[in-house]
């Protein structure tokens, strides 16, 4: 079966102020590399669509949903709740991300698809349920896990976060929750500030949450042996029924609001980790979903390698 691959410009159309590491030049990048890269005709494009509030609404509180749509209705540059920039469309898509996110967890499901990838924008993974935060406004990957839970039925779904900032906002979801398994490699301390070893969620989510933060100048040996080691061990134990990666690539050298050293050739040996434990637990079933990632050129050519080895093809 084919990958998937979400692209629209729509995504564009969320605009930051000018210098912003979080512009609409990142989506021009991630698709330049992608349609210049050798994958055209190789992957399976499919279109994104606008999630309910109801959806929405199946991680982030209604008043939450609320305060985004005052805000932004009422002309504000900024998220009350938080450092995230936004525009009078940006209500429009952001909804649209997460609605990306979900049409790639049907194609999975329904198997038109083996995987995907989503380059949306904006990033979701420091949005909580009532907190948006971190450039981010919807969690497009935890919607994306509860949506699965509820239209399709996954008993456990994986979600691996290999961005250089912690996923605070993902692991505030399901701290507690049990149903959903957290991994997150991330910089300490770096912002959010968030991710120590011994939040590990508590009650149903207790053991649940794993947080690896490393220091400044970790790369391929500390992260790739946490996802080698560590993640399978915990996904053989938990047998995911959907894998989500949340695909930063502000994790790769180079990066100017991360001190990683992570290179492409380590994106596509963390890319295969992921797809082995998909192809074990949970037939094949995995969506990928971009955050972060502010380097131009590296993040062209993170994702490309990222997703020629979701598509089984050899490095460019």
């Amino acid at each position: 079966m084919p990958t998937a691959l979400l692209l629209d410009a729509a995504y564009k159309r969320h605009k930051t102020p000018p210098g912003h590491p979080e512009s609409p030049d990142r989506y021009d990048a991630v698709a330049s590399a992608l349609r210049g890269g050798g994958l055209d005709g190789k992957l399976k494009p499919f279109h994104n669509r606008a999630a309910t509030d109801d959806e929405v609404a199946l991680c982030h509180t209604r008043a939450y949903i609320e305060i985004v749509r005052r805000d932004i209705t009422v002309g504000h540059r900024e998220l009350s709740t938080g450092d995230t920039s936004v525009c009078p469309d940006s209500l429009e898509i952001a909804l649209r991300a997460a609605g990306g996110v979900l049409n790639a967890v049907d194609q999975v499901f329904s198997g038109a698809a083996n995987n995907a990838f989503c380059a949306v924008r904006p990033p979701g993974h420091h949005a909580s349920p009532g907190r948006g935060m971190g450039f981010c406004i919807f969690n497009n990957v935890a919607i994306a896990a509860r949506y699965a839970q509820k239209k399709h039925k996954a008993e456990r779904v994986l979600i691996a976060d290999w961005d250089v900032h912690h996923g605070n906002g993902t692991q505030d979801c399901f701290y507690s929750d049990g149903s959903v398994l957290f991994l997150s490699t991330h910089q300490h301390p770096w912002y959010p500030g968030t991710g120590m070893h011994s939040e590990r969620g508590e009650g149903k989510g207790e053991g649940r949450i794993l947080n690896y933060p490393f220091p400044a100048g970790s790369g391929r040996r500390e992260i790739l042996s946490v996802f080698e080691q560590d993640l399978v061990r915990a996904a053989d134990r938990f047998q995911p029924d959907l894998v989500l990666i949340s695909a930063g690539f502000d994790s790769r050298a180079g990066d100017p609001l991360g001190r990683f050293r992570l290179t492409d050739a380590d994106f596509r040996d963390l890319t295969h980790v992921m797809m082995s434990i998909a192809d074990k637990h949970a037939r094949g079933r995995l969506v990928s979903v971009l955050e972060g990632g502010y380097s131009l050129t590296g993040l062209a050519a993170g994702v490309n390698a990222h997703v020629r080895a979701l598509a089984g093809l050899p490095p460019a």
